[in-house]
């Protein structure tokens, strides 16, 4: 049924459109009794529980950063099968983000190109409204993502993140610091060694009990990307999220003119898939146990999520695929994944 509305007439809708509406109906699965239904058909099974970051987790499979910006459908997405969310990402400053069009769908290659810009209402009304849906007892394990506001100088960027992480980390289950998205100009350069310790540090200072992870490009080298996981082990954090978008547009199926037209911007879905598995074996294999990884980038389904948690992965997360899955996603991964996947 999916499939033939995604067929006939979500790619008929502007992608920015159709991810609204969708919100629209995801928020209100977070109203009971309507909740309560969509958990009892969707939930995961007891076995596929973990602890992870010392939070426990219903199933290992949540939502990656950039779905829910603004902290509005958390809710909605629990009572769809997932584990945990990860909200955001969020800025101290709200911003409007990029100009439209800014979101463009490559069926061909079941992926996404984006440059949203980090679009978002600002820490601050993310703060009140986490502190709702902190107070429902059934809700998901909640992360939350930070980045730099864009009117902020890069040199400027250290107080940006610590104002947001004041705000957010006391509301939030993991805090996650965003150096990786390649629509704020500047951003990724803060992913090196030198700029990026500062950073941590200051976020790590200010996050207080939360545990705080740094997500990584897919585009850095191995070498690169294993010099951010030791520094982030070196510096007390929680782990780390491997991938974010990347800026490669090598290996696509669709019409390079369709390709060329969406123009610059983050690339999601399934051509991610190789880089991100890849990259988790790298940093699975250089960092201790107890350093949580957190894999994302080209997951569509069960064995997908099996195969990261097979090479590593305390976690899995997918985003783009849902567009192409559907609402049942979650409760699809859930229902297919082996029971041996459990860890509690």
């Amino acid at each position: 049924m999916y499939a033939f509305l995604f067929r006939h007439l979500l790619t008929r809708m502007d992608p920015e459109s159709a991810h609204h509406a969708a919100m629209f109906v995801i928020r209100a699965l977070a109203v009971p009794p309507l909740s309560w239904i969509a958990r009892a058909v969707t939930a995961p099974v007891p076995e596929h529980a973990r602890e992870v970051l010392g939070l426990r987790f219903d199933s290992p499979f949540g939502v990656a950063a950039g779905f829910d910006k603004n902290g509005t459908a958390a809710l909605g997405l629990f009572a769809l099968g997932f584990g945990h969310v990860e909200v955001g990402t969020a800025t101290a400053v709200p911003q409007p983000g990029n100009p439209r069009p800014r979101l463009f769908r490559l069926v061909a290659d079941r992926a996404v190109i984006n440059r949203m810009g980090f679009n978002n209402d600002g820490a601050a009304a993310l703060a009140r409204r986490l502190e709702k849906t902190r107070r429902r007892r059934r809700r998901p394990v909640i992360g939350v993502n930070i980045g730099k506001s864009r009117v902020v100088a890069v040199e400027d960027a250290i107080d940006d993140y610590v104002r947001s992480a004041t705000l957010l980390a006391p509301l939030a289950d993991y805090l996650v610091v965003n150096v990786s998205s390649p629509n704020t100009p500047g951003l990724r350069g803060l992913q090196a060694i030198d700029t990026l310790r500062p950073l941590l540090e200051a976020v790590r200072d200010a996050a207080g009990a939360a545990p705080v992870l740094v997500k990584i490009a897919p585009d850095l080298s191995d070498e690169d990307a294993l010099g951010v996981a030791r520094l982030a082990v070196d510096l007390g954090l929680a782990g780390i999220i491997a991938t974010n978008t990347t800026i490669s547009r090598e290996g696509l199926r669709t019409d390079p003119a369709i390709v060329a037209a969406a123009g610059d911007g983050g690339l999601s879905g399934a051509p991610l898939a190789e880089r991100s598995l890849a990259l988790l074996r790298v940093i699975r294999g250089a960092v201790p146990a107890s350093f949580a990884v957190i894999s994302v980038g080209g997951v569509e389904t069960a064995d997908d999520v099996q195969a990261r948690l097979d090479a590593g992965a305390d976690l899995v997360q997918g985003y783009t695929a849902f567009l192409y899955r559907g609402p049942l996603w979650a409760r699809q991964i859930n229902r297919a994944l082996p029971r041996a996947a459990a860890s509690v």
